[in-house]
């Protein structure tokens, strides 16, 4: 989220900041043009209004003064101009409302800017190599993908889980079930006991608030999965449109609105909606933990960890990846998040990299790290690195974290904010999340790269503790 009092006073890093993440230069242009015209439609109504008000309480104590005096006429006059003026403050409070909303929409769709020495590009062949560990793995056989090894061993079921639950989905079962979960236990003791985050057991099923929080909403929502109450189902089905306002009616009714949001707009009024978001990744309870609080300088950094599934639809991914487990509606994910001052959120961005690097070091997996360009960076970054793990089955590189410095952004929609030794006033925090790493993509590059030549997958070493012996997975004779 941008702060409208610093876009009106010089809109001009909000424009390159939208230039250098590919926007067209007119489409830019007509969208500051549109956000600055309403944010003066908004300051002028809540002028207006502010107004009315000062002159009504003043009006006020001149009616008690009036009737003090015995000059009736001044009284009633006084007391017409109130009533006339009830009616237009009733209608300012309206237009200002709804002005207010269009504005933090707006505002809302607006991604982050890029700081100064993210690379400049249109997509991921923009992206600028960081650094990398190990030379590319020489395996001397054929290499397999894991979808065909896991198949083989008799430990991954695609065809079940479709049953189950559709496609994007798997079953794993015995040796690779428990390597997924020794992986999982794994990165949770390296990041809590060499790292120092705090794990965290969070709620999965989220309200709109934090996952507006963590800019997921309102302009991901396509990409997640929300469990409706049947509550909600039933008072939609039955067409409960008495939450409906009278504005939203007419402009549907003119075309100007889209039945889907209207069927939105109409369950955020509804007063006994209970509705939740399946977590697309645990940053999004993590980060919420300091949601609308006022943390001391001194209790800062802050660094949360936790292993959860998460969940997402993958509107945009028809076709890509459909075999194997590198794109799933759920997976498991190790998630890294630190909430720091503005001063040393650079630094930490480094030190989260370092933690992340450090699973696939101990994996003796090879990677590199890129830093993303504009045109492949997040919403609501300002800064990521991309760690892309080598899958000789697939004979390239695939991302396996992904690590990013938000500065205020997140912040300033949750309001979570600290305050300085000494101090009155207060500062948004900065945030920052990367994945610790995603268990499933772990999986995967374990499976490939310690693959035998006949099937097997020999356990690393690292995770053997965590495997109860166990040094080698093999189909069962």
């Amino acid at each position: 989220m941008h702060d409208i009092r610093a876009i009106r006073a010089n809109p001009e890093p909000l424009k390159q900041a939208l230039l250098r993440r590919q926007q067209p230069p007119a489409e830019v242009d007509s969208l500051l043009a549109s956000l600055l015209a309403l944010d003066e439609q908004y300051r002028t109504a809540l002028t207006e209004k502010e107004t009315l008000l000062a002159r009504r309480n003043a009006a006020s104590k001149e009616i008690g003064q009036a009737m003090a005096q015995k000059d009736m006429a001044r009284a009633e006059a006084l007391k017409a101009e109130v009533a006339a003026g009830k009616d237009r403050l009733a209608q300012l409070e309206g237009e200002a409302g709804t002005l207010e909303g269009q504005l933090r929409d707006m505002l809302s769709a607006l991604p982050n800017i890029p700081l100064d020495e993210v690379p400049q590009g249109a997509d991921e062949h923009g992206n600028v190599e960081h650094r990398r560990h190990l030379a590319v793995p020489n395996l001397a056989f054929a290499a397999k993908e894991h979808f065909d090894l896991g198949e083989a061993l008799g430990m991954m079921d695609f065809e079940t889980a479709a049953k189950l639950s559709g496609s994007r989905f798997v079953v794993l079962q015995k040796g690779l079930a428990r390597l997924e979960r020794a992986l999982g236990q794994f990165m949770l003791d390296l990041h809590t006991g060499e790292h120092g985050y705090t794990e965290v057991q969070p709620p999965i099923l989220v309200r709109d608030e934090a996952m507006y929080g963590t800019a997921q909403l309102p302009k991901f929502r396509e990409d997640q999965f929300m469990v409706m109450s049947e509550g909600t189902r039933t008072e939609l089905l039955s067409g409960a449109l008495e939450h409906v306002s009278p504005g939203d009616a007419q402009v549907f009714r003119e075309g100007l609105m889209p039945l889907a949001k209207l069927v939105e707009r109409t369950l955020n009024r509804a007063p006994s909606r209970e509705d939740r978001w399946l977590v697309p990744t645990a940053e999004v309870p993590l980060t919420n933990l300091v949601r609308e609080k006022i943390l001391l300088e001194e209790e800062l950094p802050l660094r949360f960890t936790a292993l959860t599934p998460c969940f997402r639809a993958e509107a945009g991914s028809a076709g890509r990846d459909t075999r194997g487990m590198l794109r799933q509606h759920q997976f498991n994910k190790v998630e890294l998040v630190s909430i720091t001052t503005p001063e040393t959120s650079r630094q930490e961005h480094d030190r989260m990299l370092d933690c992340a690097e450090t699973v696939l070091k101990k994996l003796g997996l090879h990677f590199r790290t890129m830093t993303l360009c504009t045109g492949d960076m997040g919403f609501a970054s300002q800064k990521t690195y991309d760690i892309e793990v080598w899958l000789p089955g697939q004979n390239t590189y695939r991302e396996i974290s992904s690590c990013s410095v938000c500065g205020d952004f997140q912040a300033r929609r949750m309001d979570a904010r600290f305050r300085g030794a000494g101090d009155k006033a207060t500062r948004f925090v900065h945030t920052l999340n990367g994945s610790g790493v995603a268990v499933g993509r772990c999986l995967i590059a374990v499976m490939e790269n310690y693959q035998n030549p006949d099937g097997s997958i020999t356990v690393p070493d690292v995770l053997k503790p965590y495997m109860g012996g166990l040094d080698r997975i093999e189909r069962a004779a």
